[in-house]
């Protein structure tokens, strides 16, 4: 990796958040998990209630990256093929022949917004899985691979609103990050209020490209990471397993623990936010800005902790603390 052109690329980064900050005011945190599950190659489950700017973040991301954007409504009548595609009869003119034609789908796009995922039932919320892991679809016997860079960035209501179904774990587990939109601050609210309600529009200008986004990537994995981190890692997230767990609060609370996938999350999360931050190799604060984000969907807390109103944050945050 030449310095240079790290150091190019970051600041390129740096002017696609700035440039978004344009459209979206404050939520700093969830703008960064984005930017580090795009350059992680990985895909992030938005969580918040309606009207905190999701989808407008989605759309803005979309425009300043120049990249092909499709937005899918989840609705409890979707079916698979209304994501994937599906096969039509045609009539060959010439010869009268007739033929089957894959018409694909809206998922065959570079970023896909799956808005309210969990207003659709588990059938059609697992037309994504295949998509998710091995960026290619298969339909009819026949695979085809999806555009270089995929990146799925899908929103849901809380689980406590009616009309919604939970997603699941397997499909869960895709996701990279699981990132809570929290409400706005008050100066943020009033600025929200004040830029939305004029006629005075901003245009978002194209900061990156595809090729920017892949070479990006390629770079984040080169990031070093020290062996005694990837052993802090394997040792955290074998920690929030009560089969494994030394910790009681874990035996206490927890049905069942991430696996290791959240391990390969953590370490490739971490780089990419030690890239962002234009360093070439993780520390573990980069593991901490990480961790919370990453474990948070893989953790199934159990009855005794339900009761007991504890969360799943509350967990990681002490598992934080207690490992060294």
């Amino acid at each position: 990796m030449e310095e240079k052109e790290i150091k190019d690329a970051v600041n390129k980064f740096k002017s696609a958040r700035k440039e978004l900050s344009k459209a979206i005011i404050g939520q700093e945190n969830v703008v960064s998990e984005v930017f580090m599950a795009l350059l992680a190659n990985g895909h992030i489950l938005l969580e918040g209630v309606p009207g905190l700017g999701k989808t407008l973040l989605v759309r803005s991301l979309a425009k300043i990256l120049h990249l092909d954007f499709h937005r899918v409504q989840f609705t409890p009548d979707l079916m698979p093929s209304d994501i994937v595609g599906m096969e039509v009869l045609e009539e060959d003119r010439s010869t009268g022949k007739r033929f089957f034609k894959f018409n694909k789908g809206p998922i065959f796009t570079n970023i896909l917004l799956a808005d309210e995922i969990n207003r659709t039932p588990p059938k059609t919320q697992s037309a994504l899985l295949e998509a998710m892991q091995e960026r290619e679809v298969t339909y009819a016997g026949t695979t085809y691979e999806l555009p270089k860079p995929f990146f799925l960035l899908a929103t849901q209501n809380p689980l406590e609103q009616s009309g919604t179904y939970p997603l699941p774990e397997a499909q869960l587990d895709r996701f990279l990050f699981y990132t809570v939109v929290e409400y706005p601050t008050d100066q943020e609210e009033v600025d929200i209020l004040e830029l939305t309600t004029a006629n005075e529009k901003n245009d978002l200008k194209s900061i990156l490209s595809a090729e920017d986004i892949i070479q990006a990537r390629s770079w984040v994995r080169d990031i070093h990471i020290d062996k005694s981190l990837l052993e802090l890692i394997s040792r955290l997230v074998r920690s929030t397993r009560p089969q494994t767990s030394d910790l009681e609060i874990v035996k206490q609370y927890v049905d069942w623990g991430a696996g290791p996938r959240a391990g390969q999350s953590i370490v490739l999360a971490a780089k990419a936010h030690a890239f962002l931050a234009g360093r070439l190799s993780v520390i573990p604060d980069d593991i901490k800005a990480v961790t919370l984000a990453v474990l948070r969907h893989r953790i199934v807390l159990n009855f005794v902790a339900k009761t007991e109103k504890y969360t799943v944050d509350q967990l990681i945050k002490e598992l934080l603390k207690q490992i060294k």
